[in-house]
């Protein structure tokens, strides 16, 4: 018996987030039916993380116990052939008898896209925000190093259990404006709240749009005080990467 460790790369407009749910297309369900076709017979799939309905990957980690007879070549490819049009493995490798996706994790990273557009584009609309009235992108660029460090950020997440912590570190959080005039905010921290990430997207348009003072944002960071509801839409996030140490 082995410890396999996959990257996982998804279109999430079809799923159900990522996380098995019994009546739900989801990424970990996906996967272990792929799995079970080559006679897997675990009781469940380890997952570094869970994303939202509708969120993309192209780093999302998972590990599984499986007795294979053959090369890991082989079940990389035997998975894949099975797995539904939206949902791929990019690596798969072998892990260390203990590893475990989510609790080794030393760091996640999410990249947010947005354009800015007073009319419809159905195509970049698919995987990108479009925001109206556009964004002061300046204020973004500036502004988006007040969330480095470590905060509550109670204001802009809950949770991931009932009696978790709402403290995180964020180690990066930045703006950049690509050619074609698209928006990417790329956030990498220890750890995300639930819904942490287009909750700061969110909060970084409507101040970069006049709607929020900086002030007011600040005082959530540092007071924990309430700032107008809302988040990103999921369609325009990315989880990027999970990081580990040793296990890397």
């Amino acid at each position: 018996m082995a410890r396999y460790q996959v990257i996982l790369a998804y279109d999430g407009a079809r799923f159900c987030g990522s996380q098995v749910q019994a009546k739900s297309r989801t990424v970990q369900g996906e996967l272990e039916k792929s799995l079970r076709k080559l006679g897997w017979s675990g009781k469940s799939v380890l997952m570094a993380g869970r994303t939202d309905t509708g969120v993309h990957s192209t780093g999302q980690v998972a590990a599984f116990d499986f007795e294979w007879a053959h090369s890991t070549e082989k079940l990389f490819k035997a998975l894949n052939t099975y797995l539904p049009f939206d949902l791929v493995i990019r690596n798969l490798s072998l892990a260390s008898a203990d590893f475990h996706p989510r609790f080794d994790a030393a760091s996640r990273q999410y990249r947010y896209r947005l354009f800015c557009e007073s009319i419809r584009d159905p195509l970049r609309a698919k995987f990108l925000w479009r925001v109206w009235p556009p964004v002061d992108g300046d204020a973004l660029i500036q502004n988006a190093g007040i969330f480095l460090g470590t905060h509550d950020f109670a204001a802009f997440g809950s949770p991931t259990t009932p009696k978790g912590t709402t403290v995180r570190t964020v180690i990066k959080a930045e703006w950049k404006k690509m050619p074609d005039g698209e928006w990417q905010f790329e956030v990498r921290a220890d750890a995300f709240l639930y819904r942490m990430a287009r909750r700061l997207v969110f909060v970084q348009v409507s101040l970069a749009q006049g709607k929020v003072p900086l002030e007011k944002v600040q005082n959530a960071l540092e007071k924990q005080e309430k700032l107008p509801a809302g988040l990103a839409p999921a369609h325009g996030l990315t989880l990027v990467e999970v990081t580990y140490g040793s296990h890397d």
